[in-house]
């Protein structure tokens, strides 16, 4: 689709103060809108994508550091999370990270006529009884 998200992963780096973990690395995903400030969605979304990058990332070979993990929206024409998967997923492996595996996001909307549409826009996400 249409939808962009821009990545930028900073770190390993020496964590600052609460922040620092002993036994391995802390991860932050920062998800920043195309306009305005952070509201709820996307704190819900970077609680997801800093859960799915947890799960992959080798954290116990950097303890003590802090990487952080910056998606800004440029586009989004719909399957925003999707795209901000795969983006996340693209700065993890250009950044060199030890990774367990890969992931990446799909996005798949319910037509009302109960077959499953791929790579939904955001007219058809607005309009589907259900989304995936």
């Amino acid at each position: 689709g249409d939808t962009s998200v821009l990545a930028g992963l900073y770190g390993p780096a020496e964590a600052k103060g609460s922040k620092e973990l002993p036994d391995r690395a802390a991860l932050e995903v920062l998800l920043r809108p195309k306009v305005g400030l952070p509201g709820v969605l996307e704190r819900s979304r970077e609680q997801l994508l800093r859960q799915t990058c947890e799960a992959v990332v080798l954290g116990v070979l950097h303890p003590r550091t802090a990487i952080t993990l910056v998606l800004q929206v440029l586009s989004d024409a719909g399957s925003l999370l999707s795209c901000c998967l795969n983006a996340a997923c693209m700065a993890l492996l250009d950044a060199g990270l030890p990774l367990a595996a890969l992931f990446c996001g799909v996005t798949c909307a319910l037509r009302p006529d109960g077959s499953i549409l791929l790579d939904p826009t955001a007219r058809q996400e607005q309009v589907s009884p259900g989304l995936l």
